[in-house]
């Protein structure tokens, strides 16, 4: 599991591949901010938990085991990474402004997974938002529709 998760981090660092985008290396990098989010949180709840795995369910076509260990990775990941910018200039070189939206909807909807915002999730949120380029107007329906959605 540890020289996957070498691989991965490595390959957001390298330089791009001239084959396409690396699959492994986006899961990983959207693995990462969900679970930044998750840890933003002085009382990580097991909602907030469950909707990081709910997410990375329906955004990638894995098992439960490599669900597990991609969780696994990003927890490492999170813990030893200084800084967003790896993960989210994965994104910006992948993703479409559309489905970069979505992302920090997804992460919305971590943070209100247990009921209650947490000033550090908010944060989290908009520094990550900002680094992928989600415009302030973006950014901000996509925190209401991750709320209203979650019944608050």
């Amino acid at each position: 599991m540890f020289k996957t998760f070498r691989d991965l981090l490595s390959s957001l660092t390298a330089a791009p591949a001239a084959e396409g985008p690396d699959p492994g290396a986006l899961q990983l990098a959207c693995a990462v901010l969900l679970v930044e989010v998750m840890r933003a949180d002085p009382q990580t709840a097991a909602p907030e938990r469950e909707s990081v795995l709910r997410a990375l369910r329906q955004r990638f076509p894995l098992g439960e085991q490599a669900l597990d260990e991609l969780v696994a990775m990003a927890e490492q990941a999170s813990r030893s990474a200084g800084s967003f910018h790896q993960f989210t200039t994965e994104l910006n070189e992948q993703l479409p402004q559309p489905e970069k939206v979505q992302i920090v909807e997804t992460l919305w909807q971590v943070a209100y997974a247990d009921g209650r915002l947490d000033a550090h999730e908010n944060h989290v949120i908009s520094r990550i938002a900002g680094l992928l380029h989600v415009t302030h107007g973006e950014y901000i329906a996509a925190k209401l529709h991750a709320k209203q959605a979650a019944g608050l």
